[in-house]
């Protein structure tokens, strides 16, 4: 029996490529997960290869669906393999129930790992390079220094309430709190 496998990162990507190409497979049944593809732990997965008896074959789209690590794809494999379940990629065209498809998937896998470190070496030197130009990333702060200065002048002040210092200037209680050295009045 072929039992298929989707999985999307987020809730806001379009699944319906993946499962209708599993449905062309000739899958019976398909399990999905909405889980990035370092988490090892995915519900939908452990169960598809819970359901899966000797003899079946999982179908994914990409490789990438099953996992990200080499370590986590071989480990999976490994698992199928003792539990004679294969395992087919539908994009790359693998298939681990032959010796050239495991060799296969050997190689795109550790092609996969490299792709990976590739990616993360990239992000680290273009955020290395924003800091040294002065960007520092994250969400802007709430209020700049001036905003600060006139919140905390207003509160000193103490003729206008917390409420309305908020409201005057966009922010909530909780950034007001966080932001502004409150004095004794």
């Amino acid at each position: 029996m072929n039992i298929g496998y989707c999985r999307i990162s987020t809730d806001s990507q379009n699944d319906s490529l993946q499962l209708q190409a599993l449905k062309d497979a000739g899958c019976e049944k398909i399990f999905s997960d909405v889980a990035s593809g370092s988490k090892t732990d995915r519900v939908g997965l452990r169960e598809c290869i819970e359901f899966a008896r000797s003899g079946d074959v999982i179908v994914a789209w990409k490789l990438d669906r099953i996992g990200r690590s080499l370590k986590d794809l071989i480990e999976t494999v490994n698992t199928l393999k003792e539990r004679e379940i294969g395992l087919k990629i539908i994009t790359q065209q693998l298939d681990t129930t032959t010796p050239s498809g495991m060799l296969f998937f050997y190689i795109m896998g550790a092609l996969a790992e490299f792709e990976k470190s590739l990616i993360q070496e990239r992000t680290a030197a273009g955020l290395k390079i924003a800091r040294a130009r002065g960007r520092l990333g994250g969400r802007p702060k709430a209020l700049d220094k001036k905003q600060i200065a006139v919140a905390e002048s207003l509160y000193a002040d103490g003729k206008t309430s917390i409420s309305q210092i908020c409201k005057t200037l966009g922010i909530s209680r909780a950034t007001f709190y966080r932001n502004i050295t409150l004095k004794a009045a």
